[in-house]
């Protein structure tokens, strides 16, 4: 099987592909369009902000790659929220896979920190990523934007207000915590996306 991580101008692409070795998976990270084409699995992942990234990915044409992929792809962080229809991080158009909106934290008490950083439950339907999973399980986050909880929504933390933890529409997965720094939950669910 031939995996493929997505290399593109976001960061933390090699912790993913170092999770992926914990759990046996050789992947290759590339920004070759026809390579990212001919992969079985394609994992979009990131750490960024979101109007750079998606200039950096308009500019490679890896945008309308992106969106008419027809295998099993994982956004990851930043990766799920490009997913979406719009980010109010640089008010970016981002690629519409997903209809949800990604908008900035804006808690009512000042006490409340953003970003929404550490370990916190997810919500989920036990189904695709989430299979064999126990109820509640922690992951782990780092962000300042959140995507509204809307019909792809498959798992939901609350932080502020419920936010979408996950999505899926046809053949794309996303997930906004870290899969790669949540120990065996996170690990777990990169081999339920693999096993798709």
């Amino acid at each position: 099987m031939k995996v493929v991580v997505i290399k593109y101008n976001a960061g933390n692409i090699f912790s993913v592909d170092y999770a992926l070795k914990r759990i046996g998976v050789e992947a290759e990270i590339t920004g070759d369009i026809e390579k990212i084409k001919a992969a079985d699995k394609v994992i979009f992942p990131g750490v960024g902000e979101a109007s750079t990234t998606m200039a950096y990915l308009r500019e490679h044409k890896l945008d309308e790659v992106i969106r008419n992929l027809r295998q099993p792809v994982l956004g990851i962080c930043i990766g799920m929220q490009l997913l979406c229809d719009s980010s109010e991080e640089g008010n970016a158009k981002c690629l519409g896979v997903f209809d949800e909106k990604v908008l900035r934290f804006n808690p009512a008490d000042p006490s409340v920190k953003v970003p929404h950083m550490g370990w916190n439950t997810i919500a989920h339907n036990g189904q695709g990523l989430f299979r064999g999973l126990p109820e509640n399980p922690y992951v782990y986050y780092v962000h300042s934007y959140y995507a509204t909880v809307g019909e792809n929504t498959v798992a939901t933390t609350d932080y502020v207000q419920p936010f979408s933890a996950s999505l899926k529409r046809d053949n794309f997965y996303a997930v906004q915590f870290h899969p790669e720094k949540s120990g065996a939950i996170g690990e777990q669910i990169l081999k339920n996306f693999i096993e798709i």
